[in-house]
């Protein structure tokens, strides 16, 4: 497949004000459509949709070990170009997100090279953000 279309994800938070202010205001992403139990987001050109769901006290946080860090498992996000990884991360420097793993280098000289960092959201969802400086290096072997 040649053409990208947006891809749609819902995922779960226990606390929809403060998600909603995480991803509109924190992340800087355009508000859509929303109702009392959930709320639309452009999500870098996909849509993003928060659910309210009662936390789940028995959900534990699991890791795998990806070039020598403990990589959050399940995370979303997206690729982005170079330049916009690094503005991007900038400004959530700026806006002193705690970062699970600070942006980075990841597999340096290495097939797949990629800037990439992770953090969570007030709910507990992991997020990457990643960019690849030869875009052809996304899928490298």
């Amino acid at each position: 497949m040649k053409h990208i279309q947006p891809f749609h994800l819902a995922i779960p938070v226990d606390d929809l004000e403060a998600a909603r202010t995480f991803y509109r205001d924190t992340l800087e992403l355009q508000e859509g459509r929303s109702d009392d139990h959930w709320v639309d987001f452009d999500f870098f050109g996909h849509q993003l949709v928060i659910h309210y769901k009662e936390k789940d006290s028995s959900a534990k946080k699991s890791t795998n070990p990806v070039d020598g860090k403990a990589v959050p498992i399940p995370h979303f996000g997206v690729v982005l170009t170079w330049e916009d990884f690094h503005s991007f991360s900038e400004k959530l420097q700026q806006k002193n997100i705690s970062f699970e793993i600070e942006p980075y280098i990841r597999f340096k000289g290495k097939p797949g090279e990629q800037a990439t960092m992770f953090f969570y959201d007030p709910c507990g969802n992991a997020l990457e953000f990643k960019a690849f400086k030869d875009q052809q290096q996304l899928f490298a072997k």
